[in-house]
Parts: C-alpha cells; sequence; structure tokens
C-alpha cells in the first residue's frame, strides 16, 4: 500500500530552492514516527536535501530517471517498473516523501494521505498537486496552535481514499 506524508502550505507550497519552507520540530518528529520501520520513497532533489543520508531505520528508495545514479545505502530505481520489483509486500506501507513530481506520479496510487497543512501561504517554487479532497474521509485530525514548540498554526490529517463502487 501506499501512503503520501506530506507538509503543504496553504497555497499548496512544499519547497524553494530544494529546501523545506518551515521548521515545525513536533511535525518532524511524527514524520519520524509514522515512517520509521517502513520503506520510504523520494525523487533525487528530495535525497538530496535530506540533512541525514539515508534515513535511518528505513529503506530509502530514490527514484532517478538518470541511469548512472545510484545513493549510498539506499535502493535506487529508475522507472515504475523497477520499483515494483521492491513494493511487493501487500502488508507493507511504502511511503511518498517527495518531491512534487514524485507525488504528482503517487496521487492516485496511494491510499492514504499523512497530511499536515500549514495555515499560512508561503512563497514556493515546489507545490504539493491539487487533489479532489472529495475522494477522500477524514480519518483522524488534530490542530496545533503556536506554542513555544509549535512555531506556526497547522493541522495534521490522516486521509483515506475513498473505495469507489
Amino acid at each position: 500500500m501506499f501512503s503520501i506524508i506530506v507538509a503543504i502550505a496553504q497555497n499548496h507550497a512544499i519547497g524553494k530552492d530544494n529546501k523545506l519552507l518551515w521548521h515545525l520540530p513536533e511535525d518532524l518528529k511524527r514524520f519520524k514516527r509514522i515512517t520509521t520501520g517502513h520503506p520510504v520513497i523520494m525523487g533525487k532533489k528530495t535525497y538530496e536535501s535530506l540533512p541525514i543520508k539515508p534515513l535511518p531505520n528505513r529503506t530509502n528508495i530514490v527514484i532517478s530517471d538518470n541511469p548512472a545514479d545510484r545513493f549510498n545505502g539506499c535502493v535506487t530505481v529508475h522507472s515504475m517498473d523497477d520499483l515494483k520489483q521492491f513494493c511487493n509486500d501487500p502488508q507493507e506501507e511504502y511511503f511518498i516523501i517527495g518531491g512534487a513530481s514524485i507525488y504528482r506520479q503517487f496521487l492516485d496510487l496511494s491510499d492514504r494521505i499523512y497530511l499536515t497543512t500549514v495555515h499560512k501561504d508561503f512563497e514556493g517554487d515546489v507545490f504539493f498537486p491539487e487533489f479532489d479532497r472529495d475522494q477522500w474521509i477524514v480519518e483522524e485530525e488534530e490542530h496545533f496552535q503556536v506554542s513555544e514548540t509549535n512555531p506556526l498554526p497547522n493541522t495534521f490529517s490522516i486521509l483515506k481514499r475513498k473505495n469507489e463502487k
């Protein structure tokens, strides 16, 4: 099962100059808690932006269209067919962690979105794709106000795709 995990601004911005737009310590802890022990799938630019490479205690899968690319401590794939070789356990949750083109490719393939919405517009050069929220059910939602450990108001939601009949 593919699940997307992402933090977006109100205007869907997710990054600028290959960097995150904000620092939310609690959201980073939540990301670590949710993804630890599971494979994470990302594009080359997302991998290059990570402060720690590869992310510990997770199988890191990097998608690159350059066949010469290899990333230390990671599985490197060059196509969706290559990826299917590593994502064939129906009991496993595979987390899509970015960037924008990877999110776009996996949005229709994902069953769940772990979504942090920062309640502010940001100037960005990378955006999460627009999606039809009517296709999703909110399973869980928690609102966070500004505090010492939370510099921006945000909402954490778990969205599950509605079963089409």
